[in-house]
């Protein structure tokens, strides 16, 4: 029977095919040990010498590293196995014996590896960190399908900027001008004005020329967006959604965190409602905590976010940010035209900010005025501005970076780990 790893706890007793990388081998005397790995998990395959032919020991001990195969066995439960089982090998047939693979168990350098990260994929650790990244993606789509929203696709290529910034990669769309897309927001307010409520799971790019372990210059972003939404509802959403994923995650991928060395009664605590505190009262505390450096006005860089994120076990919100740091669309807090209905989700743990969120402008002339102030005179942004002139409502949304959602819930020391083919400053390749 063919079957693949993570089937063979249906097979116990019987005999099945496995398609198959050797991941590392060892041997003791009339017995050799191959563990396996085959994309869906990895298996220990036990060869007995007097059990098998002696073309069947030989061509297992021709096996190195990273040869591929076909290997044949009687699977049988055994709980000091990772996967629970192990199988009792009794053929195999060589695809490929692959010589000198450059990614020994010794220890190697990160720029090494990231110069070999196709290759470095198949390691246990990052294999099961990319897993888990699946996993999140699945409960995303779960989330926001079961919750009504529809999944829409902004463009790439865009001819503006989604906040007004100047961190974006220019490229030439024939005769003009256009940029790679730092957020599809603005086309999602579109669409929640079409279909109420809307996500979007993307890519999106950042001409930052930042080197910290919390950017990536290519990254993947979850935006909902919902029609008649106000920003208390919107953190609801937020919390909910954030709880779901973590609950997912501890719920499917109990092994792949094993693997990774991740410390589960951490995760175990994240449960809507999260803590929340305002931007007042986060400078008030800053100020508390010897941070001299921070005035009111500023943005929040790094360590100012751990040492919010710090004082609680859970992820916190951070809200009513002033105006002049946060993004043009932004709705003003009533009453009080210096800060805005919006909120920063720190994760615990020194992980920072996951999700940036906000209740945004619906009235037309404010929406005028801020096309005034942030010079938007571009025709590029004339669409945006009809949101407001054509039914208008209370609108909310929110982004969250998958990366470092990946890397908080993984709790990986860089978040380079968290993507496939991570883009750096200064890494294009492979």
């Amino acid at each position: 029977m063919n079957a693949t790893i993570s089937e063979v706890k249906n097979y116990v007793g019987g005999e099945v095919t496995i398609g198959a990388w050797l991941a590392n081998k060892r041997s003791s005397g009339k017995i050799q040990f191959l563990e396996l790995r085959d994309g869906t998990g990895f298996i220990q395959g036990v060869v007995l010498k007097n059990e098998v032919s002696e073309q069947v020991w030989e061509d297992a001990k021709s096996l190195t590293q990273e040869s591929s195969l076909y290997i044949s066995g009687t699977v049988r439960e055994d709980k000091r196995a990772p996967s629970g089982f192990e199988l009792t090998v009794t053929g195999l047939s060589v695809i490929q014996i692959a010589h000198d693979y450059p990614i020994t168990p010794k220890e190697h350098g990160v720029e090494f590896l990231m110069d070999h990260r196709h290759l470095w994929l198949r390691s246990s650790r990052q294999h099961a960190i990319l897993r888990i990244r699946n996993q999140i993606i699945k409960a995303t789509y779960d989330f926001f399908n079961d919750n009504g929203f529809i999944k829409v696709d902004p463009p790439i290529l865009t001819g503006s900027s989604a906040e007004g910034t100047t961190d974006l990669f220019h490229t030439k769309y024939f005769d003009r001008d256009a940029y790679l897309s730092q957020s599809g927001q603005l086309y999602m307010e579109a669409a929640a004005m079409a279909f109420g409520k809307v996500f979007s799971f993307g890519p999106a790019f950042r001409a930052e020329k930042s080197k910290t372990r919390r950017h990536l210059i290519e990254f993947w972003m979850i935006e909902p967006e919902m029609a008649f939404c106000d920003h208390e509802m919107n953190l609801r959403v937020q919390e909910n959604y954030v709880s779901y994923i973590v609950a997912q995650v501890l719920k499917n991928c109990a092994n792949d965190l094993k693997a990774i060395g991740r410390d589960t009664t951490k995760l175990e605590k994240i449960k809507a409602p999260f803590p929340r505190i305002t931007y007042d009262q986060a400078i008030e505390f800053l100020k508390e905590q010897g941070f001299d450096d921070i005035e009111w006005g500023d943005d929040f860089g790094s360590p100012h976010e751990t040492a919010i994120a710090e004082h609680f076990d859970v992820p916190v919100f951070v809200t009513e940010y002033p105006t002049k740091v946060k993004a043009f669309y932004m709705k003003p807090v009533p009453g009080r035209e210096d800060v805005v209905l919006c909120a920063d989700l720190l994760a615990p743990e020194g992980y920072g900010e996951i999700i940036g969120g906000s209740q945004r402008i619906d009235d037309l002339d404010l929406m005028k005025k801020r096309y005034e102030q942030f010079n938007l005179n571009d025709p590029s942004y004339k669409w945006y501005l009809e949101l407001r002139q054509y039914g208008t409502v209370p609108h909310s949304g929110f982004g969250l970076g998958l990366e470092r959602a990946v890397a908080w819930i993984c709790g990986l020391e860089h978040i380079r780990e968290a993507s496939p083919f991570p883009r750096l400053l200064n890494r294009i390749y492979p």
